[in-house]
């Protein structure tokens, strides 16, 4: 059976991710972070997600990038951008985007991958609904993709372990869609920035994430503060 090491924050996209990537045959391997974020509160999700989905294996990477600061995710002194449209969001990069964090993980799972011998990493990054990251984009994906080739044993012998995203130009609500069919526990997932009991309702991440419920007229189960 083919493997995948899975990013999993225990978010919407990324638990959509991993059930795309069990349907399709992956031995799946979920690989979630604790590295400073204020909304902590995602990795009890993550845990939730990966032991329904039933992965092979769930491992959590501990390191601390809010010693740094740089973004409203690790640093509270920042205030967490709120009831912004989505022409802002994508307007320029937020004070949310966390420095290399994408490459950081992605490093991580590339490790872990070629350990087990797999042949993806799957990530739920986006280029459409999305916060303008610059390690959500696929120019950057496809920079990836050439550094696991030359940067491993298996890229080198010519089995280079492939990058998939399969949410990168999919809008919010198709991804909702995309998780209703494939059966994803919504209301075990969490997008929400802050890392209070409830989600807020009002950061990028839960606006998008409540968008897309509503342009399918769903009701997303998780209970939000406003």
């Amino acid at each position: 059976m083919r493997k995948s090491v899975v990013l999993l924050s225990g978010g919407l996209d990324s638990t959509t991710v991993l059930y795309q990537a069990r349907a399709e045959g992956y031995a799946c391997y979920a690989l979630s972070f604790e590295y400073g974020q204020r909304h902590r509160r995602e990795l009890e999700a993550a845990a939730q997600v990966a032991g329904r989905a039933g992965v092979v294996e769930h491992q959590v990477v501990r390191f601390d990038l809010a010693r740094w600061g740089g973004s409203a995710l690790t640093e509270t002194a920042l205030d967490i951008p709120e009831h912004r449209s989505l022409a802002d969001m994508t307007a320029g990069i937020p004070v949310t985007y966390v420095p290399a964090r994408n490459t950081i993980f992605l490093s991580f799972a590339l490790a872990w991958a070629e350990v087990l011998g797999a042949e993806a990493i799957h990530v739920g990054v986006n280029a459409l609904d999305y916060s303008g990251y610059p390690d959500c984009r696929p120019d950057y994906l496809a920079a990836m993709a050439e550094v696991f080739r030359l940067g491993t044993r298996q890229g080198r012998e010519g089995r280079p372990i492939q990058v998939v995203a399969p949410l990168l130009h999919l809008h919010k609500a198709e991804i909702v869609r995309l998780g209703e069919t494939l059966g994803v526990p919504w209301a075990a997932t969490w997008s929400c920035y802050r890392g209070e009991a409830m989600a807020c309702g009002v950061c990028d991440a839960c606006l998008l994430r409540r968008q897309g419920f509503a342009e399918l007229g769903l009701t997303d189960p998780l209970p939000y503060a406003v």
